[in-house]
């Protein structure tokens, strides 16, 4: 499917030294590589596209049911970080991306089990047409650290972000949990070692129980919450981040509507991800970027940086 991406300047913005046309991304992990939603959604009329994991061999990701709704408008899910692996990516999936992405940017996302396996997959990708940025979820568990997240600790995320950094010149940006202690000292640590940006947030860890069943209604158990619930979380690691570094954001969780959006760019985002309301209703990314438009339209603003990180905070 294709569609008119919005070529006004007041949707144009600047991250990490890349122009996207609007900062309305697919986030990653609900796009896959871009192919299975060519039909559905018009990914040329998008600022960006978050891929799907990309990990250095194949996983086969978690048991089935590997999604289940809570409510309207809240998923969990446990997919496991399923993927084909660096190889795969690089030779059947990136390619094809880059020739359909259109004016979208891609933002390749990446995973490991090790501190090394981070470098390996960006060092793999890194001269690929078509990539423009990488995001690290560090919200895997480390392997050799008894399965502590690498963002859990302040060593291990410098020592995953110095890697990737080594092992390219693009952008790189740090997907953060929002569990995390104290998230805007792990975004100072991650800047500090070398990261580009930001990206807030990950999903919450949360439990569905099939009541019937009296078991989980997930095959892994527990996963991660995703849809409206995470909207005011994160909203508020957004401004808390925003007052710890001056890298671009980009604002992950419960958009739905260009309101949503535009609470992220207020806190301080430069980029907005869209998930799970698009796996509910296709359109609803392309809906955020032509009411962003129309906002933009009916206050007179030139330009959404002129938003980003305007919040008052009330003395």
């Amino acid at each position: 499917m294709t569609g008119t991406a919005p070529r006004t300047d007041a949707l144009a913005v600047l991250a990490a030294g890349v122009r996207f046309q609007n900062p309305i991304v697919l986030a990653a992990g609900t796009a896959a590589y871009g192919r299975e939603l060519r039909d559905v959604i018009a990914l040329d009329a998008l600022g960006g596209i978050g891929t799907k994991a990309v990990s250095v061999a194949p996983r086969a990701g978690a048991a089935a049911p590997r999604v289940a709704e809570a409510s309207d408008g809240v998923m969990l899910n446990a997919v496991g970080l399923a993927n084909p692996g660096l190889d795969d990516v690089k030779r059947v999936e990136l390619p094809w991306l880059a020739q359909h992405a259109g004016g979208a940017r891609v933002l390749v996302n990446v995973v490991g089990s090790t501190i090394e396996d981070y470098a390996t997959v960006v060092a793999g990708l890194t001269d690929e047409r078509g990539v423009d940025v990488f995001e690290l979820n560090v919200s895997c568990p480390n392997v050799r650290a008894g399965g502590m997240e690498f963002g859990a600790d302040p060593t291990t995320l410098a020592a995953v972000v110095r890697g990737a950094r080594a092992a390219t010149t693009r952008p790189i940006f740090v997907k953060l949990s929002p569990a995390s202690a104290d998230i805007a000292a792990s975004a100072r640590v991650a800047v500090d070692a070398g990261a580009d940006g930001i990206t807030l947030v990950n999903t919450m860890p949360g439990l569905i129980v099939d009541v019937e069943r009296r078991r989980p209604a997930l095959g892994f158990g527990s996963g991660g919450v995703s849809g409206a619930p995470m909207l005011p979380v994160g909203v508020l690691a957004t401004w808390k981040v925003r007052q710890a570094v001056q890298v671009p954001l980009c604002g992950v969780g419960g958009v739905s509507s260009a309101d949503d959006a535009l609470q992220y760019l207020i806190a301080g985002a430069t980029l907005v991800g869209i998930g799970t309301a698009a796996l509910r209703d296709p359109r609803a990314p392309e809906r955020v970027v032509r009411d962003l438009g129309r906002w933009c339209e009916r206050h007179g603003v030139r330009s959404l940086g002129e938003l980003v990180g305007t919040l008052e905070w009330p003395s």
